[in-house]
This record gives C-alpha cells, structure tokens and sequence, in this order.
C-alpha cells in the first residue's frame, strides 16, 4: 500500500472518529481489512495523531479568520487538516509534498472550493 492509499485510510478512519466517535483503532483494523499490522506512517496518522488531537485543533484555529472556528469547517475538511498537521510536524514529509497530498484529498472528497481553504491553512501552519 502506498503513502497516498495509507492517507486515504486514515482520512477514512479518522472521519469514523470524528462523525461516530468511532474507536480509531477499530475503524483502522476494519479499513485494512482485519489486518493486525499497521504500518508505522498509517499508525502516526491515525493513533498517534488522535492523542493530541485537541491541540492540533487549537492551532489551526489560529490560522482560520477570526469570524471562523475549526467546528465550523466540514468533518472531512477538518480531517484533512489534521492529517496535514501531523504529517508535517510530526513526521515530517515536506510541505509542498503535505499541501499537494491534502489538496488532492479535499479535490475528491470534499466540496468544489474546499481545496482552496486547506490549501491556504496549510500554507500559514
């Protein structure tokens, strides 16, 4: 599985968290098809990332306009910021390569502009 696929697992997953308050690790094992190894980029993304999920939120939220808050977003939106956030200060891939990946998630799954907004959050995080 590639980086791209593990990223759309993850936004899958976290989704579940966030709409469901689904358990991250059961909508993981459930997305990988009841696999018990989790790869270790798919396993930051996702459990790694919900135990500071809180101040993740906090900082974005510096970022959106001061008539906005991060509940205000989409669920998908705010799981692809996120995401984001972790990738890039926490694991560390490239910005651009963040961005790009991000972007492109928002293209396919959320509404016609939202790249447009997590490209620009992004881009001041």
């Amino acid at each position: 599985m590639n980086r791209h696929e593990q990223r759309v697992i993850a936004m899958e997953a976290l989704y579940q968290n966030l709409l469901l308050n689904k358990d991250i690790r059961r909508s993981l094992f459930e997305s990988t098809h009841g696999q018990n190894e989790i790869d270790p980029f798919l396993y930051s993304l996702t459990i790694d990332l919900i135990e500071h999920k809180d101040a993740y939120i906090q900082d974005i939220e510096k970022k959106l306009r001061e008539d906005w808050t991060f509940d205000r977003l989409s669920l998908l939106e705010q799981c692809i910021l996120l995401l984001a956030y972790q990738e890039m200060h926490v694991i560390g891939t490239a910005k651009p390569v963040v961005i790009d990946e991000a972007v492109n998630l928002a293209k396919a799954y959320c509404d016609d502009t939202s790249y447009k907004l997590i490209n620009g959050i992004l881009d001041r995080l």
